[in-house]
């Protein structure tokens, strides 16, 4: 292996030549850059570095109200873990592909998410708290997607090619909601919490549940500041109130039916008495 410039950024040369990094920034939030010097320009990767940070700020302080500065930002793990896959999504595409798993799994081990380099995701995307989330090689997000923790966006299978799925724009997944599969999740549409989505989804829908299934659909565009995972829909509870409802609806016409037994028992009474 050829050393590559700034190699004392290296704890040693012997450690360079057998691949072995072994000094890390204290804060960790951004791939030490000069290794790459072999790799790629380093005005590319700066270019694309200082562009993502100014999003990523952007991004952060519409959709987390507990954000107080943009040094903050700075901390967050979802702005570690996405900055780590724009410098391996490049090595990806360039055929680098060691250099570019090596570098996301250094980002797994800081912030506990996984994104494959080869994943295709627009801007915007959006991380909250973030340990657990898993994205897949095929998997292709959108503009200004939201995730939160315990998200896998994952293959049902070992088939090759196009297996992970695909998130339209201003889509929200909820804590812990796995959607497992090649199918799209149409534009502006909500997964609830723990919900597993194996199907596809349209536009403008909220699905819930296991199977997830959809509960909401009015063509009304969900904007993708709208971050409440609460006041969702919840099937199990509408089919509870539905079976109240005709249990309500069964006794009223069981106490009528018993009414007019009773009202004919009394009549035969009163006519056998006329009769004696």
């Amino acid at each position: 292996m050829t050393i590559p410039r700034y190699a004392n950024n290296w704890e040693d040369c012997e450690s360079a030549k057998h691949g072995t990094i072994r000094r890390h920034h204290s804060w960790g939030f951004c791939p030490n850059i000069y290794i790459f010097d072999h790799y790629m320009s380093r005005e590319e990767l700066k270019m694309g570095v200082v562009s993502y940070v100014k999003e990523e700020i952007q991004v952060i302080r519409e959709r987390d109200p507990a954000i107080k500065s943009n040094m903050e930002v700075f901390l967050y793990p979802s702005f570690k873990a996405i900055l780590h896959y724009r410098v391996a999504h490049k090595l990806y595409k360039k055929g680098h592909y060691v250099m570019a798993r090596w570098i996301s799994q250094r980002a797994v081990r800081k912030t506990g998410i996984e994104i494959h380099p080869g994943a295709t995701i627009g801007k915007g995307l959006f991380i909250d708290h973030g340990s657990g989330v898993i994205i897949g090689e095929t998997a292709e997000l959108g503009d200004n997607i939201t995730l939160y923790q315990g998200v896998t966006l994952g293959g049902t299978g070992k088939e090759q090619g196009k297996r992970h799925p695909t998130l339209g724009d201003n889509v929200m997944v909820s804590a812990g909601a796995k959607v497992l599969g090649s199918f799209k999740i149409g534009e502006n549409s909500k997964i609830g919490a723990g919900s597993v989505v194996l199907k596809e989804v349209p536009a403008n829908c909220t699905v819930v549940g296991v199977p997830g299934r959809i509960v909401k659909q009015d063509g009304a565009k969900i904007p993708r500041m709208d971050m409440n995972q609460v006041d969702l829909p919840d099937p199990i509870s509408n089919d509870i109130k539905e079976l109240q409802v005709d249990n309500l609806r069964m006794h009223k016409k069981l106490m009528e039916l018993e009414n007019q037994l009773k009202m004919v028992a009394h009549a035969q009474c009163a006519k056998e008495e006329k009769e004696q």
